[in-house]
């Protein structure tokens, strides 16, 4: 049987349209936990934002040319916003949405000025020593979300799931060929589902409570200066996270898609994705490590996965009962799957830094690393807010601090080492 020791780059061609659909249906699961959450969180629709995700994602892969395998789910950077802005009033909604339609412009502003000053410029802000540790946060602050997901349930029994999901993870990803190793989630997914069953610890009665077929309940945004600002704050940071996830998946893929397609392209591609998602009552999109995970994880690279992915979220869209059966899945399993895959972003941070040789006995950069580390860690648990009167506040979690905090750092530290390379 054949063995993808290479990578799979053309999905299509190497193992069929068939096993390709499937491949898109693994990226599904891998983001569908992630993607509902936000909505579950904000008070918006999932279906929305399922469509919104699905929208966005083949908006993206258009105006990158097919050539990023990238996937736009929910983003969770904008949690803090929408709690500031909405306070869990559904008439306030409108209000934010229409901050995450002007926080998308933001992007395809500094898109435009990339393209008149150049690439170079702005990359000088991203060297590996800043993208290469938050890459490795980016998994280590979604690491606790795993553990949630496991010990959710009070019954420690079900962490049994969580055990048998990574096992079979590890086993047909080592052990495997040809599909049952680049189907290694979707295949962990079923084995744990199927014991889950026999036990008796999945809990059907979700399924039968929604509609067969509905349309999204879209709306229209409204617009507040205060909402405004505080999503087009965030935004900065968020685009910050872009650079660093848009270099993983170059690192996972072995391209260079900051040089092509070029920045500019997957900016545009986010930020009018993100500013669709608010026009139509959405949350803000973002490219989806989970996503990311998959792919390094599999080697399977061709953008085309992708696209099928956000095909089935759109149909997903319109069928609340699938929604509910996709809900049945327990936590537990979710869980574990997600351990091996935010695991798999941080090891992404960490061949950032050994790929581009970032020299550690360096004092410069041993000091940026720490700061951005320490401050990621330190403020996802306390945020750092700013009041900008009674009734709007900005709120910066451990990404986003971490991510000013190195940029500033590299910026004003003597020594700079890194030439981008276009």
């Amino acid at each position: 049987m054949e063995d993808f020791k290479n990578g799979i780059y053309d999905a299509r061609k190497q193992l069929g349209m068939p096993k390709t659909i499937v491949l898109g249906l693994q990226h599904v699961f891998a983001m569908f936990g992630a993607t509902v959450l936000v909505p579950l969180l904000t008070g918006l629709s999932v279906s929305v934002t399922l469509f919104c995700a699905g929208i966005a994602t083949l908006w993206f892969h258009f105006i990158t040319k097919g050539k990023v395998p990238v996937y736009l789910g929910s983003s969770f950077a904008f949690l803090g916003a929408f709690a500031s802005v909405a306070s869990g009033d559904p008439a306030k909604l409108p209000y934010a949405t229409g901050g995450v339609l002007c926080a998308g412009l933001v992007y395809v502003v500094l898109a435009g000025l990339i393209q008149v000053f150049g690439v170079k410029k702005v990359m000088k802000l991203f060297p590996p020593i800043v993208t290469g540790p938050i890459i490795v946060l980016i998994g280590l602050i979604l690491a606790p979300s795993a553990l949630n997901n496991i010990v959710s349930s009070g019954q420690p029994a079900r962490y049994s799931l969580a055990i048998i999901a990574i096992v079979v993870i590890i086993v047909c990803n080592i052990f495997g060929k040809g599909m049952v190793k680049i189907l290694p989630i979707l295949i962990s997914i079923i084995v744990s589902y199927i014991v889950a069953c026999v036990f008796g610890w999945v809990d059907f009665t979700s399924i039968g409570s929604n509609a067969i077929v509905a349309l999204p309940p879209f709306f229209f945004p409204k617009f507040e200066i205060g909402a405004v600002v505080t999503f087009v704050v965030v935004s900065l940071a968020a685009i910050i996270e872009h650079v660093g996830d848009v270099a993983a998946v170059g690192a996972t893929v072995g391209k260079n898609f900051i040089k092509d397609p070029g920045l500019t392209r997957t900016l545009l591609g986010d930020g009018i994705g993100t500013s669709i998602a608010g026009l139509l009552g959405g949350p803000a999109n973002t490219t989806y490590s989970e996503n990311t995970g998959v792919v390094a994880l599999t080697g399977v690279y061709d953008p085309f996965v992708l696209r099928v992915a956000a095909v089935v979220a759109l149909l997903l869209s319109l069928f609340p009962a699938v929604d509910g059966f996709i809900n049945t899945i327990p936590s537990e399993i979710i869980g574990g799957i997600s351990f091996v895959l935010y695991g798999m972003i941080s090891a992404i941070g960490l061949r950032t830094l050994v790929e581009h040789k970032v020299d550690f006995a360096n004092q410069r950069n041993v000091l940026i690393a720490a700061v951005i580390m320490v401050s990621g860690l330190a403020f996802n648990s306390q945020p750092i807010q700013i009041s900008l009167g009674a009734s709007t506040t900005l709120q910066f979690g451990g990404l986003a601090s971490a991510a000013i905090f190195g940029i500033i750092l590299n910026a004003i530290l003597p020594g700079k080492d890194y030439e981008f390379e276009s």
